[in-house]
């Protein structure tokens, strides 16, 4: 890193002399390479271009919200019964998308009415949908609300969350934070498609993805964005919501229904989302899931937004629609590409260096051979005092 300083500052000062960079320009690449497979992340120089920021004005076909003052806490409160005895019981929440058609055993009873564009959209961004929501918990919890929480499909495919939630609030607060969650994808628009089938972009070393018929240069992705925030009548290219469903469980530590919830939160951490296939109606209720995800970007380096007219972030020769390699795109995920398991970073009052040596003691000792299994210990999700 002193290295990489010590060049950047020779490059910095040759540049203002008008000097030639070109040497010092490629130690930087070779040295940045070194540092990022030592395993830093992220660029050197920290961030080289101006974030970008849109109105947080929520949407007029939104409900609105309650605010409660925020306390330096991650617990809930605690209620005393009649006989004298003190609890302070937890939430377990399952928040589902919405319909997208009728569906029977798993299956669309008719595919063709069945909108699968908008539960493709829907799965690429739900992790997204997730981060909104928890940050509207914590707003109107009015505390520091610490949760675990895993992703699954439901029978019809699409993902849906199932969350432990350390302390309560009213159930009615619940639905209503859920029915107030959404998210804006200021994206592109996706609804034109410009190149398809043998009439696709071409690659120009010089300038990117060309059109094949005029010539004329694809904006970039940066380029795209500029035009969509100097456009005042510009929507977002989707919006994601949760659907009516949603359900709310009160639990106490040492009962049946903190075990459920347990097994709930585990039972597709060993599992792809596509094992849940059961039937030929539900198989082929994928396939055509996984077709529809085929062309829908799944982020900006996408190459699909070649497919609507739009250089993808960081574009390089070979990009073709329909042939990207992101986790999105694979059968085995159904277009959910975020993280399977979410845990708070308070959940479990561990700093991060013990978790680590958590894993180092897990190691050496599954592997010895007086233990009857090799499985790790059963799964804590919480202090017995939250649960």
């Amino acid at each position: 890193m002193e290295f990489r300083a010590d060049i950047q500052a020779q490059r910095d000062q040759a540049d203002r002399l008008g000097e030639d960079t070109t040497d010092l320009d490629a130690v930087i690449v070779d040295l940045d390479e070194e540092i990022n497979e030592a395993g830093m992340r992220g660029n050197v120089l920290g961030r080289t271009t101006a974030k970008r920021s849109r109105s947080t004005r929520r949407r007029q076909d939104a409900p609105d919200l309650p605010k409660r003052t925020m306390t330096n806490t991650t617990l809930g409160r605690v209620f005393t019964g009649s006989d004298g005895v003190t609890y302070r019981p937890s939430l377990f929440v399952t928040l589902t998308l919405p319909s997208y058609g009728k569906v029977m055993n798993g299956a669309p009873v008719d595919p063709d009415a069945y909108d699968y564009t908008r539960a493709a959209r829907d799965a690429l961004h739900f992790s997204k949908l997730i981060d909104r929501f928890v940050q509207n918990l914590r707003r109107v919890a009015g505390y520091d609300v610490q949760y675990f929480a895993s992703v699954e499909p439901q029978k019809r495919l699409a993902p849906h969350l199932h969350m432990a939630i350390r302390g309560t609030l009213p159930r009615s607060e619940i639905k209503q934070i859920a029915a107030a969650t959404y998210h804006q994808v200021w994206w592109p628009q996706i609804d034109e498609v410009r190149f398809d089938g043998d009439h696709l972009p071409v690659w120009d070393e010089e300038v990117g993805y060309l059109d094949p018929a005029t010539g004329e240069v694809l904006p970039t992705w940066d380029e795209a964005l500029d035009q969509l925030d100097t456009d005042p009548e510009a929507q977002p290219a989707h919006v994601i919501r949760f659907g009516d469903q949603v359900d709310v469980k009160g639990v106490l530590a040492g009962t049946p229904d903190a075990d459920q919830c347990v097994r709930y939160l585990s039972k597709y951490l060993t599992k792809s989302l596509d094992q849940a296939l059961d039937g030929q109606a539900q198989r082929e209720h994928a396939a055509r899931f996984v077709d529809a995800l085929r062309y829908e970007p799944c982020s900006p380096t996408c190459p699909n937004w070649l497919r609507y007219g739009v250089q993808p972030k960081g574009a390089k020769a070979g990009m073709s629609p329909g042939r990207c390699p992101g986790k999105a795109h694979k059968p085995a995920h159904l277009g959910y590409a975020g993280r399977r398991v979410l845990v708070s970073r308070k959940w479990s009052n561990k700093t991060l260096a013990e978790h680590k040596q958590d894993r180092r003691t897990w190691g050496p000792e599954s592997s010895r051979p007086d233990r009857r299994s090799p499985r790790p210990a059963p799964l804590r999700l919480a202090p017995c005092s939250s649960w």
